[in-house]
């Protein structure tokens, strides 16, 4: 059994072969290695096969759990407190609740009331403990979600009683059910005099989250955040639901856990939110976490005192990293301070490579390959449209799609732009984004083009339909790819007689040409597409615009331009599919 970053000599140790031995094979292959070099895990794979052994892989981490545990039998697994998100809507009220769970300030002390960070809190419930991490939103979650981390136990999903479930709302129930946590509804702000209980649980019905007085399994509690109403209800209800699943850690072992957060300190250095969630933390112990590498110096928990050891399902801060992991990355207590930095070391130069090699996403291009090699069973698609109307009869159209080799499955629908959360849901679910006469905004698009994330638009259902069906049977055509040019808002309109309305715009990103292919943007849904049929600076006509400047646009055909709207400027050229 070997670990990732096996040395020469700890191969020679395991296997009882010489390390000259090693040398020569990796020689032979053209690789130039000294005794103490961390090797591929292929190639090393590969030396023991030459000399008749058969290696398995497992990582550093879990090596490093199974020597202590053969070294100091592992105690008893204890009952561990849950770990709980608060998810939902802007303005819901998530912060006030846990506000009115920590009897603090938290809200008061944010921005404009809104959540600026991510925050882990601990709180004790007659007796019990529940860890809170409150978010800044879905990204968070899912980030976290998409290496690897699995950190939540439960959801709170905060809907407000006069404002019933919107459109952050339903990510939030997305995310939940992908990640494959419980959800427990907090019906916010029953105090309110808009506040219908009823017309939230018909909503959320529509969802298919189907609350336990309506027949359904999902715990909810009405609550006031601000009132302090029902506070403790919600709180049992948590512990409820986590009893359930009956969670269990061993504190007898080498701390590990997930890093929540991490930032560099002008004054204190590298730091790392870190959330236990097995063994016990102790001042002084040497640590990995992802490719970083420390020696906890010091611990401090959610209001800022020291603490000399944190047990599983405690969210501590700590200091003595060599430098800022991320967020998401496993933490891993190693009594080898020697080795952890080796390991780190090593994983840096991979991630190096990594960024450096193709991303293996999942594209339109290659699925007819992947269903033949049978590696995928499922397409996980995100569907954003202009309008509900489009969405349902979009998804309705997909879902028939799916056969015996291969099962569609919606993991999120909505309406409006396609936006930085859905591409880190597609990133995590490794799925493909549909876009029906809506279009990314400009984060977006760099985020997917980051991500590797296939998007797909379209302005007609039948090309959606067809598009998948082809891919699935290996048919696809020649592939429209778009070449984005740059964005335009209008700040101004004039009419000309005999010419129309032209629009005077100043080019935010990128460039205008002349003669290119436009969109028309107003909100981010898509108005109008066409073609640039003049452009110019005061009263010349040019060629090209470049971001920073002004300049009057006229577009073929069409007038109902309005102040605030963007324009798209793109070229379109086509690529022909080299899979198959």
């Amino acid at each position: 059994m070997l670990t990732e970053g096996v040395t020469v000599k700890e191969l020679s140790d395991k296997t009882e072969i010489k390390s000259k031995d090693i040398i020569k094979k990796l020689l032979d292959r053209g690789i130039l290695a000294t005794i103490n070099q961390p090797l591929e895990i292929e190639v090393a794979k590969q030396i023991c096969r030459d000399f008749g052994y058969e290696a398995s892989i497992i990582s550093f981490e879990e090596d490093a759990i199974r020597e202590h545990a053969t070294a100091v039998p592992s105690g008893s697994l204890k009952p561990r407190d849950p770990v709980v998100t608060i998810m939902g809507h802007v303005d819901h009220g998530k912060t006030s609740l846990l506000d009115a769970i920590r009897e603090s300030k938290i809200a008061e002390q944010e921005h404009g009331g809104i959540t600026q960070h991510i925050g882990a809190y601990h709180v004790e419930v007659r007796g019990r403990g529940i860890t809170f991490i409150d978010t800044p939103g879905h990204e968070a979650f899912t980030l976290m979600r998409s290496r690897g981390a699995r950190v939540t136990d439960v959801v709170v999903l905060v809907v407000a009683a006069d404002d019933s479930v919107m459109p952050q709302t339903v990510e939030a129930i997305d995310h939940a059910r992908a990640a494959g946590v419980p959800i427990v509804v907090a019906i916010n702000k029953i105090d309110k005099p808009g506040a219908n209980l009823d017309r939230v649980k018909k909503a959320l019905a529509d969802q298919k989250l189907l609350v336990e007085d309506w027949g359904g399994d999902v715990v909810s509690v009405a609550i006031s955040a601000k009132q302090r109403i029902h506070i403790d209800e919600l709180l049992e209800m948590i512990l409820l639901v986590a009893d359930l699943n009956d969670l269990r850690a061993d504190p007898a072992l080498p701390a590990t856990g997930t890093i929540l957060e991490a930032k560099l300190d002008r004054n204190r250095g590298a730091l790392a939110t870190v959330l236990v969630q097995n063994g016990t933390l102790r001042v002084g112990d040497a640590f990995i976490a992802g490719a970083v590498s420390g020696k906890v110096r010091a611990m401090l928990d959610d209001r800022s005192r020291k603490l000399s050891q944190a047990r599983p399902s405690i969210p501590v801060e700590v200091m003595g990293l060599q430098g800022v992991p991320l967020a998401g990355d496993r933490f891993q207590v190693i009594e080898d301070e020697v080795k952890a930095r080796q390991i780190g070391t090593f994983r840096q130069s991979k991630l190096r490579q990594e960024t450096l090699a193709k991303s293996s996403r999942l594209s339109l291009e290659h699925l007819f390959q992947q269903i033949k090699e049978g590696a995928i069973k499922e397409l996980p698609i995100v569907l954003k449209a202009d309008v509900q109307g489009s969405v349902e009869v979009l998804a309705k159209s997909l879902k028939d799609l799916s056969t015996d080799q291969v099962k569609l499955r919606m993991i999120h629908t909505g309406t409006g732009a396609i936006t930085e959360t859905d591409v880190l849901l597609a990133s995590a679910s490794n799925a493909i984004i549909v876009g029906f006469n809506v279009r990314p905004d400009r984060s977006a698009a760099d985020l997917a083009d980051k991500e590797k994330v296939d998007i797909r638009f379209h302005t007609v259902i039948y090309e959606v339909h067809d598009e998948i069906k082809n891919a699935m049977v290996g048919l696809l055509d020649p592939r429209t790819s778009e070449q984005y040019l740059g964005r335009a808002e209008i700040r101004n309109t004039f009419k000309i007689p005999k010419v129309g309305t032209v629009a005077g715009t100043y080019v935010v990103d990128g460039k205008m040409l002349r003669g290119s292919q436009i969109r028309l943007l107003r909100n981010n849904v898509i108005v109008h597409q066409g073609r640039m049929v003049s452009l110019k600076r005061f009263k010349e006509d040019v060629g090209e615009v470049k971001a920073g400047y002004e300049c009057g646009i006229g577009i073929e055909r069409f007038n109902d331009l309005k102040i605030g709207d963007i324009i798209e400027a793109f070229k379109i050229e086509k690529v022909y599919q080299k899979t198959l």
